[in-house]
């Protein structure tokens, strides 16, 4: 008895003693640490170092649908029935639309509004029957019903439609050709919409086909309906067979592999065609409607000239292109790599040198931001870091193109921004990775770090041409007040750029027609063919494109994002309420066809008016504006489907 003791009790104390010599062989042997790099291999400020403060990610808060939860009957309702879905992709997708809306779980407080979009699902499990008796009513009374994934409850027929098919089969859907609804969407990259690629092999999402549908705006590739359509006079119902705002947060969190087709440089629309058909049915169903513009000061498209500086030419060259933005009256948006290490990726160029060139990019007006220290392709597989990084002790070095050493999150995004911030006399608040490289946690690291705007992403990863806002570890359940303006157009595609600006031009054009965004992205490693395209490109959209900066964008989409808009009709007149709580230039608001100021208003008072472009002058807080409507008898009168912002 006693000699088993000792042989367990040994058993044991191997067994520690491997562990403790296994922990030293996976642990013990420290990265790279200043000290640890040769001299010549780090270059050091004399008296230089921070930041000191510490910094700490904020926990995660979930988002409650109340945050939407107030406004006007003017607005459209979403009547939520699980708040436990992926509504705030949704939320989200309509903040980047500019439709006004509210979210409530009240049937009868949704049926006070005009036009009513049920999320994410019509359903008795969901729903009481006297809830699905009152929705079936609606349409029938001359409101607006769009019902997301319609399962069941009886309201089949209400929505024109025999039955509810579920398949993870459906890849494609085609939209209607004929209907007004969507006489906008006319490029083939808007008619046929992707669910996913069945040549990929990976599971797309679940979707419904709805059978004997008769008058469908879309149709799925087996031939069911996609998105039926119902008439009742001036009443509608809409069934959509599939969850949306599930779909967006896919595009909007990079995590639609399964969708993604190209990379960049190509007009990919996927979510801006659901967005833009969301807005023709609010436009044409709801009295009065107004929406709010997507490019500042009425233009129809936003361009931002950014530039990756991650070479060690490309600091010298960089001053080449600001000089001709600054001769242009442009501002271009330059992502600095703080490259204070040699190592496998390249030479030190944030040196001495370094620094004064940057700070003649800061003299030129130019916005800069940081493209990280390291530029690692495994930057999304960095942990999170302390928070208490500083230079010159954070010293991650790049072994290989997947392996980086002594590398945080945090300690890229705070040293970078301490020491171009420190350099430049700025407080610089926009942030691109290398190699477009993007951590779960990348959006509360940007928000703890005292970044604000992100261009980490591609358009077609995102499947969108409108920026958008993002959440959490890029999950369903939490938004964070950062903002992506994704990439369109980049460099490093063949053939060389200077020989795609036709094709850029037409991919800008195409965009331009419902009022979205280019990012031009532009290694400054050479000037020649790059630096003409550059000039072409800006010489082809400059009559129709507002040029900024990211950052200059960036407060711009940020100040929009917290616009309210509210209209209400009295015997003579339509006015528009506003709420603006941050000062801003350029709002742009989209009224019905019809729609004239009231001159007299002493509101009216700087404001022009294009058409159904109504042009704002610089607002804070709440501001009304009276409109007179053609008539009377047309102060109703519905826009044109499809009218673009």
């Amino acid at each position: 008895m006693e000699r088993a003791t000792v042989v367990r009790l040994t058993g044991v104390a191997l067994f520690f003693v491997s562990l403790v010599i296994g922990g030293w062989l996976l642990f013990g042997q420290r990265p790279p640490q200043p000290t640890d790099i040769p001299e010549q291999d780090f270059y050091r400020f004399p008296g230089l170092s921070g930041p000191r403060h510490v910094t700490v990610v904020p926990p995660q808060v979930r988002t409650s649908w109340t945050t939407y939860g107030q406004g006007s009957k003017s607005r459209l309702a979403i009547l939520l029935t699980d708040p436990d879905s992926s509504w705030l992709g949704l939320a989200h997708g309509l903040k980047s639309i500019g439709i006004p809306f509210r979210i409530t779980r009240d049937v009868r407080e949704a049926l006070t509004h005009q036009v009513v979009l049920v999320y994410p699902m019509i359903s008795g499990k969901v729903l009481s029957p006297d809830e699905l008796q009152a929705l079936a009513s609606f349409p029938k009374s001359g409101g607006t019903l769009i019902g997301m994934q319609v399962l069941g409850g009886g309201l089949n027929q209400v929505f024109g439609f025999r039955d509810a098919v579920a398949s993870h089969e459906r890849y494609d859907l085609q939209l209607s050709v004929s209907d007004p609804l969507l006489a906008s969407m006319t490029d083939p990259g808007e008619r046929q919409l992707r669910i996913g690629i069945r040549e990929k092999g990976i599971e797309v999402m679940g979707t419904y086909g709805y059978t004997e549908s008769t008058a469908p705006l879309a149709r799925f590739d087996d031939g069911t309906a996609a998105i039926t359509q119902a008439l009742y006079g001036p009443g509608r119902a809409y069934a959509i067979g599939l969850d949306l705002g599930f779909l967006l947060l896919k595009g909007y969190n990079n995590r639609g592999e399964e969708l993604v087709r190209t990379y960049d440089n190509q007009f990919d629309p996927t979510l801006d065609v659901w967005l833009r058909l969301l807005k023709s049915i609010f436009r044409t169903a709801q009295d009065g409607a107004v929406t709010v513009g997507t490019v500042p000061f009425g233009k129809s498209l936003s361009v931002m000239l950014t530039h990756d500086v991650d070479f060690t030419e490309s600091i010298k060259n960089a001053v080449d292109y600001a000089e001709y933005e600054k001769s242009q009256g442009l501002v271009g948006t330059y992502f600095i790599q703080v490259k204070y290490i040699r190592d496998y990726n390249d030479d030190i160029f944030f040196n001495d040198e370094g620094v004064r060139y940057l700070a003649r990019l800061a003299e030129l007006g130019m916005e800069l931001g940081s493209h990280t220290i390291a530029h690692s392709k495994v930057f999304n597989q960095f942990p999170m870091g302390t928070g208490r990084e500083a230079y010159p002790s954070y010293a991650p070095f790049v072994k290989d193109r997947m392996t980086a050493l002594n590398a945080s999150v945090l300690g890229e995004l705070r040293v970078s921004k301490f020491l171009i911030d420190h350099f430049s006399g700025q407080t610089i608040v926009s942030f691109r990775p290398g190699e477009l490289s993007n951590p779960f946690g990348l959006p509360q690291a940007l928000l703890a770090t005292g970044f604000r705007y992100s261009s980490t992403a591609t358009a077609n990863n995102s499947l969108t041409h409108l920026p958008y806002q993002l959440t959490y570890d890029r999950l369903t359940q939490s938004e964070v007040e950062i903002f992506e303006f994704p990439v369109t157009i980049e460099d490093e595609e063949l053939p060389k750029m200077g020989d795609r600006l036709p094709q850029a031009l037409e991919v800008a054009r195409k965009i331009s027609r419902y009022g979205g965004s280019v990012v031009v992205l532009i290694h400054p490693n050479i000037l020649d063919h790059k630096l003409a395209f550059e000039k072409g490109f800006v010489d082809g959209v400059r009559p129709y494109a507002w040029f900024g900066s990211v950052g200059e964008f960036g407060r711009w989409w940020a100040a929009r994002n917290q616009v309210e808009i509210d209209v209400t009709r009295d015997s003579t007149s339509m006015s528009v309420t506003m709420s603006v709580p941050t000062s801003m230039a350029g709002l742009t608001i989209e009224v019905p066809e019809g729609w004239t100021l009231a001159g007299s208003a002493p509101s009216s008072k700087g404001i022009v008016q294009r058409g159904s472009m109504v042009l704002l002058p610089e607002l804070q807080g709440a501001h009304t504006v009276r409109f007179t409507p053609r008539s009377k008898s047309s102060a109703a009168t519905h826009p044109s489907p499809g009218m673009h912002s």
